[in-house]
């Protein structure tokens, strides 16, 4: 039986958007809608077809598959599809099939545009992006900001073999604070007006003298791509007020305080400089305790997750770098260099306001068994226990560096994963997947490079290898129930909720090791990673930005859940009730966990996804 006008009036008053259109709005719309009665089992499209408009479902269920006809979806009454490819290019990306006998309305292609156009309500309806809900404001401050538009490119500089008194003329001259020392285009040091005062004046040192001899040689530098808060985290830590920026070898810029007093990223900022002058874990304990605060002024404040959980894991860097530098105060210097090096979240600078601690030592092979077995051991206990205090809980399993076999010579190391990637057994897979998002912390970085870009080669050309991380990364799946809604967990204290760590966000972070893995990409961020593989062509462009899309929403409304408990006097978990979404809410988030497990049928057999 054909619908009334009135029926379809009533029915668009219940569907989201749609029920926040003035009544006027949607008596122009309904006679613009097309009925179709669909019998169960029948198409309603394919994969490629040119949709011709957003379905919404009258009555019935409808099965959405993608391209390789694995089921993603299963939708029921109320429930729209085929947005996703419409938005796109106008051709659907995945196929829908009746379930049962099936009542669909079509709202028309040239509909969806005009009412986006008109309505911001529909059109934050159909924006899957997070990016473009982050205000002007907020791109303007020091956490999202990046460095190339704070610096001042074009700075000051003098060769090593300038006079101070020369120098100290310049820095007049051009009314500047410090001067960076270069040998063509390289940085050789900077030279402050502190170094002036201090190591000339107070030493009473001929105006002669080369700055070379007073200048800080090999000075801590940033790349363009930093963010602002990155450069006020190493002035805090490292007691700097001006940081070079360097790009391919070359000097670009500077950056010093007076560039970020207009700025506000005050609140991380200062827990860094509290933890770096701390003398004591129990010290430390007492900052990191505001990190749940933190958190919540983050993103209240509109930063988008990968800023919030890279100022949050600065603080974890921070905690690290200080309790080495402890330990070695209390136990002596090492007799060996070594690298600090973190995984799991600290190592993909992705930890939220609940973490453990993942860590290794990767010791040069100079090291004998009882310098391992003595020294670091007990700078490797102090350490851990340390960042236990701190609530860095230790890891349940054990990967630490207290476990002697993460407290390894670089020889050790190399052989760890060529057997991970010789013999991919399940505890490899498992093992590889973790160390695999290794970071340098602390120590000689060169123990690290040359392991990481020789594995990455070695396990990309290793066809079976990459297949035992593919599988592996399947393992985690979204949390798409068959039924309309989500497959929440059946028993247990978190019943009825959905786990946004091991079925939101890791499915895609295990998605992102891959792409990481297939292109030899060094990135441990998971969006990074993601960003990287589709410059490179891992992923298609639109396959790539669904992705990151998906990634965002998902790893957003984690956050914005853990807010939520520490604003009601909790803890900060990963697991949400759907009930406590809207209907907007739930209907976006289950969108993101079908892009989610498109990717991950696409990339089980062995495509990626390139088109």
């Amino acid at each position: 039986m054909p619908l009334s006008t009135d029926q379809i009036f009533r029915f668009l008053k219940s569907v989201h958007p749609y029920d926040a259109l003035p009544a006027e709005v949607i008596e122009t719309l309904v006679p613009t809608l097309q009925t179709r009665a669909i019998s169960a089992a029948d198409q309603v499209y394919a994969f490629g077809d040119t949709l011709p408009g957003v379905f919404i479902i009258y009555e019935g269920e409808v099965e959405v598959t993608d391209e390789n006809g694995s089921v993603v979806s299963h939708l029921g009454l109320r429930n729209s599809f085929g947005e996703r490819g419409l938005l796109r290019d106008g051709t659907a990306v995945t196929n829908a099939r009746a379930a049962t006998d099936a009542t669909l309305l079509i709202l028309p292609v040239n509909q969806v545009h005009a009412l986006i156009a008109a309505e911001d309500k529909v059109k934050r309806f159909f924006d899957r992006s997070r990016a473009d809900r982050v205000s002007k404001q907020d791109h303007q401050d020091l956490a999202t900001t990046q460095v190339d538009t704070l610096m001042a490119a074009n700075p000051v500089t003098c060769p090593p073999a300038t006079t101070v008194q020369e120098a100290a003329i310049l820095m007049r001259d051009r009314r500047v604070s410090s001067l960076c020392v270069t040998e063509g285009d390289t940085l050789s040091g900077i030279l402050t007006t502190r170094d002036m005062s201090g190591k000339v004046l107070a030493a009473a040192l001929p105006v002669e003298t080369p700055v070379s001899q007073i200048m800080t040689s090999n000075p801590i530098t940033l790349a363009p791509s930093a963010i602002g808060s990155d450069v006020l985290h190493v002035m805090m830590e490292r007691r700097v007020g001006h940081v070079p920026i360097v790009e391919g070898g070359k000097l670009v810029g500077i950056v010093s305080q007076t560039d970020l007093t207009r700025f506000q990223a005050v609140s991380s900022a200062e827990l860094v400089r509290e933890i770096a002058q701390a003398r004591t874990a129990e010290e430390m304990r007492k900052v990191t305790a505001r990190i749940p605060q933190l958190l919540v002024q983050l993103v209240a404040g509109g930063r988008p997750h990968q800023v919030v959980t890279r100022l949050i894991t600065d603080i974890a860097d921070t905690c690290t770098r200080r309790l080495l530098a402890l330990g070695e105060a209390a136990l002596g210097p090492a007799p060996v260099p070594y690298l600090w090096a973190a995984c799991g979240s600290q190592g993909r600078q992705e930890q939220t306001g609940v973490s453990d601690q993942d860590n290794c030592m990767i010791l040069h092979n100079d090291v004998t068994d009882a310098d391992r077995d003595g020294y670091f051991a007990e700078l490797a206990k102090f350490v851990c226990d340390g960042l236990d205090v701190c609530g860095y809980f230790y890891c349940p399993g054990d990967m630490m560096a207290t476990n002697p076999r993460w407290c390894q010579p670089l020889s050790v190391w190399k052989g760890y994963f060529d057997g991970w990637i010789a013999k991919p057994s399940p505890e490899a897979q498992m093992l590889a997947s973790v160390m695999f998002d290794l970071r340098a912390i602390s120590g000689d970085e060169s123990l690290f490079e040359g392991l990481q870009k020789d594995t990455l080669a070695m396990a990309a050309k290793n066809s079976i290898f990459v297949a035992h991380m593919v599988s592996n990364s399947l393992k985690h799946t979204p949390p798409l129930g068959l039924l309309r809604g989500f497959a929440t967990i059946r028993s247990g204290e978190h019943k009825n909720q959905l786990d946004m760590k091991h079925n939101g966000v890791v499915p895609i972070v295990d998605l992102g090791r891959v792409y990481a893995l297939q292109g030899e990409l060094k990135e441990a961020n998971t969006r990074a990673r993601l960003e990287a593989a589709i410059h490179a062509g891992g992923l298609s462009q639109s396959g790539g930005q669904d992705l990151l899309d998906a990634y965002d929403l998902i790893a957003d409304t984690r956050l914005e859940h853990q807010v939520a408990e520490v604003k009601a006097g909790g803890k900060p978990d990963n697991y949400l009730s759907p009930s406590d979404l809207s209907e907007f809410e739930r209907s976006h988030l289950r969108d993101a966990f079908v892009v989610v497990k498109s990717m991950q049928s696409a990339i089980g057999h062995g495509r990626g996804i390139l088109g």
